[in-house]
């Protein structure tokens, strides 16, 4: 699972990337910061089962406090958008290709409305129009893949009687793009089989809709300190738009790293830890006050926790080796944290784990109530499960 972190220059898009990871960026005020991608790992946040059982976890990946677990998840930050970018304007094409594994898109919007479309400084730039250019500039980019060799595409299916569905999954694989997906988008525009019977009105619509499916789009209205954003935020209302200062939390993460400050990422207060000076005491007050008391968060975790938890139905799960200890053989309590899709079976799990434990899979424990469970049971969030292999 790769998240892609997405936007328009100077709104933030570095910052927010870096308040998730941590990782050394250049951030700047200049449009095009980014020229090449910053890959990094980021952490969605779930209620630990520990709590539950009453012991105290050790992951091997990512780590866990006062019953909150943090799973590592990938995260790319890609050069900035403008309109034209999918024909190559700015960094565009560049930009797109690094969007290519991408499974959902975080777009970081500046909800200020002090930059315009191209990352210049302005005043009371409409945020909708962000909106609806980013948009249109990835489904274009899909449009133009798609619709490439189009012509030649349909009449090779149609003379060859192949399926119009199967065919297009293997030209878009790149784009981790798969024939359910297709053939869903396909069904809910009532497009036919028969790619000569489709039109450019045919094609366009497909491919926005197909982007809908493969590539979602959750909004993070970013600077949401600001006095100009309120209106804005409220414009933005029906894209489900989550409020975030992407500059909050990476100064309470940093303050936090420097043991300043006891903070957990997503929570709505922190608790003072060291000596402060004059302007520290001040920019914590600011942000306690323009950010945490207002909106309950910094924003930053919940966008990443609502891609992955809402947009993309993950469900989390804990496999063990021993279902009495909940341990790994080396007696480490519940190692691992698995993101999984909603309804994936205990099958699943197994090949998640490794191809050859789903190979020998004979059934599943279930680590609270001990039951033997079958292959295609379906598992639900929060599950501790064992795998007996033959």
């Amino acid at each position: 699972m790769i998240i892609g972190i997405v936007g328009k220059p100077n709104s933030g898009k570095s910052t927010f990337f870096k308040a998730l990871t941590l990782a050394e960026v250049e951030i700047a005020n200049y449009p095009f910061t980014t020229i090449k991608k910053n890959e990094g790992i980021a952490y969605v946040r779930v209620s630990c089962v520990e709590q539950e059982f009453g012991v105290k976890c050790k992951p091997k990946l990512g780590y866990c406090v006062g019953g909150q677990r943090f799973i590592p998840i990938k995260i790319i930050d890609v050069a900035g958008l403008v309109p034209g970018a999918h024909k190559g304007k700015g960094r565009g094409n560049q930009f797109l290709d690094d969007l290519r594994e991408a499974d959902v898109l975080i777009h970081v919007l500046d909800a200020s409305g002090r930059t315009d479309a191209e990352g210049k400084p302005t005043t009371g730039y409409n945020v909708l129009e962000e909106v609806k250019f980013l948009q249109d500039e990835i489904d274009l980019w899909m449009h133009e893949i798609i619709g490439r060799n189009w012509q030649r595409f349909s009449r090779k299916v149609h003379g060859e009687r192949m399926k119009l569905s199967e065919e297009l999954a293997k030209q878009l694989s790149g784009l981790k793009i798969r024939e359910d997906q297709i053939k869903k988008v396909m069904l809910e525009l009532d497009l036919s089989e028969t790619p000569l019977e489709w039109t450019e009105e045919h094609l366009l619509e497909f491919t926005r809709r197909l982007r809908k499916e493969t590539k979602p789009i959750i909004i993070a209205a970013n600077k949401s300190d600001t006095s100009e954003s309120s209106e804005n935020l409220k414009t933005l209302r029906d894209f489900a738009a989550i409020p975030c200062s992407a500059e909050s939390e990476l100064a309470l993460r940093e303050a936090a790293k420097h043991q300043l400050i006891k903070y957990v990422p997503g929570n709505s207060d922190f608790e003072l830890l060291g000596s402060l000076n004059e302007t520290q005491e001040k920019a914590l007050s600011v942000i306690k006050s323009r950010v945490l008391e207002k909106y309950g968060n910094a924003g930053c975790q919940q966008v990443l926790n609502e891609a992955v938890f809402k947009i993309l139905k993950r469900i989390t799960v804990y496999p063990v080796e021993n279902e009495n200890k909940l341990s790994d053989s080396y007696g480490n309590v519940l190692p691992d944290a698995l993101l999984l899709p909603r309804n994936s079976s205990a099958l699943n799990l197994a090949e998640a784990i490794h191809s050859d434990i789903a190979k020998n899979f004979v059934a599943a424990i279930d680590g609270r109530s001990k039951r033997r469970l079958p292959r295609d049971y379906v598992l639900k969030n929060g599950d501790v499960i064992r795998i007996l292999t033959r």
